[in-house]
């Protein structure tokens, strides 16, 4: 079950590659991007990333979305992302399927509603949701017109529409609520199939619902803050999950797991530069 031991104080933003058949994942507090055989050090926070190409990915920091060199290490900024922002950094993001990326931003403190949600497309940054406190759940069902997200402090994930061009379009309405059950929705990814799978900190396990919102099933994660799911694999079948160690000193902590499952998750979307 354990892929990796390498205690995160905050492991976030799994990503498994398509062409490069590899895991990559991010400790934010260490600012570091990572896979099981190496990790790069940057020197500000690091949160998520997308696919470009087979040896480069567009990895979001706390001023910027760049596209970094896995072979040579540098980064080439693509657009600023609250560069003139101290307070803020980066937290939650993923490829859409038109080849955009929506990349969340929260206080380094958790400062109430310092946070928001962007979307880059085709060189354009926008901010598509204000005054967030916690951004997560960024993830989008295969039928190519829906996206996710959430404000874990509001224990609920919503779901909005999406035009051609994957912007939202209408308002955002609740697709999960888990106040009554005192949860807290980290990341998710959707399946294949259109289940949703939710990392829900403080509560070790990734929990799985239908495409109405009906709950399926949980996975048991030993480490308690389950931070971020991602399906990756030959067949897309094992269901990554990060955790994170801040504020812990549990011996499974911080750790990055691997688990199989029946399901089958979609190929990560290439970001489109």
């Amino acid at each position: 079950m354990i892929y990796d031991d390498t205690k995160c104080q905050l492991g976030e933003g799994p990503l498994w590659h398509p062409i490069r058949k590899e895991l990559f994942w991010f400790d934010i507090l260490g600012m570091q991007l990572r896979t099981r055989d190496q990790h790069w050090q940057f020197d500000t926070y690091v949160s998520a990333a997308g696919w470009v190409d087979e040896t480069s990915l567009l990895v979001a920091s706390a001023t910027a979305l760049s596209r970094f060199d896995l072979t040579t290490g540098e980064s080439e900024v693509v657009t600023p992302l609250e560069a003139d922002n101290p307070v803020t950094r980066s937290n939650d993001g993923r490829a859409d399927p038109q080849g955009g990326f929506w990349i969340g931003t929260m206080g380094i403190k958790a400062e109430p509603g310092a946070g928001s949600i962007w979307r880059y497309y085709k060189g354009e940054l926008r901010r598509l949701f204000a005054d967030i406190t916690v951004s997560n759940a960024i993830c989008f069902h295969p039928d190519g017109h829906t996206a996710c997200f959430a404000d874990t402090d509001t224990h609920k994930i919503m779901r909005v529409g999406l035009d051609a061009d994957g912007w939202p379009k209408g308002a955002p309405e609740v697709f999960l609520d888990l106040t009554t059950e005192g949860l807290r929705p980290d990341g998710a990814v959707f399946d294949a199939a259109g289940n949703l799978f939710s990392a829900q900190w403080g509560a070790s396990r990734v929990a799985v619902y239908d495409p109405e919102g009906r709950f399926i099933e949980s996975f048991p994660i030993p480490g308690a803050q389950s931070s971020c799911p991602a399906f990756g694999g030959d067949d897309l079948t094992t269901l990554y999950c990060t955790t994170a160690a801040v504020g812990l000193d549990g011996p499974h902590d911080g750790m990055t797991y691997a688990l199989p499952t029946q399901y089958t998750g979609q190929t990560e979307h290439r970001v489109i530069l």
